[in-house]
């Protein structure tokens, strides 16, 4: 029988706590579900792909702190995570990672062969991504990624077919995610300067905040372009316009650089894509 520590480090390590991940990751799939199905995705589609983003979110941080595990100490923001205080050995994290797998997989054997497929891909990303940080200054590409392959993988559960549509939102999210994970980086980069990660914000350097200005107007762009495919009401244009502003107030509030505000406008991504997601969803309703 699992004690209360031992489970209180184990949801610490799936980030329960913090359910942030699992909303970014959420709101582009759902974006998707409904561009897909033109409106009227399935209530199964859309239960399913909220379980699979629940339980891979949750391995993603599990992988990543294992991965972490000997560098989250020197850093102030990550220094109490399970592993890192060993509260939690690598051999749990990597069982609890294991069996977060098979759910989400369990639950992916309810969706076409087709999907089971590209499925593989998720893990493969998911699984690769936090290791990236020790090779590469674009690790956020790879989180991108990540957190885009759900949209081709809605897609052909709902249609049995990936379009170039698929891909253009794919492309759209992984810009906007390299966006707020580059805000998310800046407030640990001078840690991750110490101890030799790498990061697009300490690629961009000085130019963080204006690469990251850019990222947002094209991901903007991109999904205008989108909504005026599928001809969408007002209402899209509206939510898309919310969007922009909680952008814009982000982008003021980076400019000085300061950790608790860079940490905020991160956070602050969740109402950009709440907003985007109710667009959509209003946004294909007859008027």
């Amino acid at each position: 029988m699992m004690n209360k520590q031992k489970w209180q480090a184990y949801s610490q390590l799936m980030r329960l706590d913090k359910p942030i991940g699992t909303l970014l990751l959420l709101w582009p799939t759902l974006w998707s579900l409904w561009f897909a199905s033109e409106g009227f995705p399935s209530i199964s589609l859309i239960i399913i792909f909220a379980l699979g983003v629940f339980i891979m979110r949750s391995a993603g941080c599990v992988i990543n702190d294992f991965a972490d595990r000997k560098v989250d100490g020197a850093v102030k923001r990550t220094a109490m995570r399970p592993l890192a205080r060993g509260a939690v050995t690598s051999k749990e994290a990597l069982g609890l990672f294991a069996i977060l797998v098979g759910m989400a997989f369990i639950l992916v054997l309810l969706l076409n062969w087709q999907t089971i497929v590209l499925s593989l891909g998720a893990l493969a990303l998911a699984s690769v991504y936090p290791f990236m940080k020790r090779y590469t200054n674009l690790p956020q590409i790879v989180l991108g990624a990540a957190f885009s392959w759900a949209i081709p993988m809605a897609f052909m559960a709902v249609n049995e077919s990936v379009p170039l549509l698929a891909w253009v939102l794919f492309a759209a999210n992984l810009i906007w995610t390299v966006a707020y994970d580059t805000m998310y980086a800046m407030v640990d980069r001078d840690d991750d300067l110490k101890i030799g990660v790498k990061s697009t914000a300490i690629l961009f350097g000085k130019w963080d905040r204006h690469i990251v200005a850019l990222l947002n107007l094209s991901f903007i762009v991109i999904m205008a372009a989108v909504g005026a495919q599928f001809e969408l009401n007002f209402l899209f244009w509206l939510g898309l316009g919310i969007a922009c502003a909680l952008l814009a107030r982000q982008q003021y509030a980076i400019q000085h650089r300061d950790r608790e505000v860079c940490f905020w406008a991160f956070l602050n991504n969740n109402y950009v894509g709440l907003a985007i997601f109710s667009g959509v969803v209003a946004g294909f309703i007859s008027l």
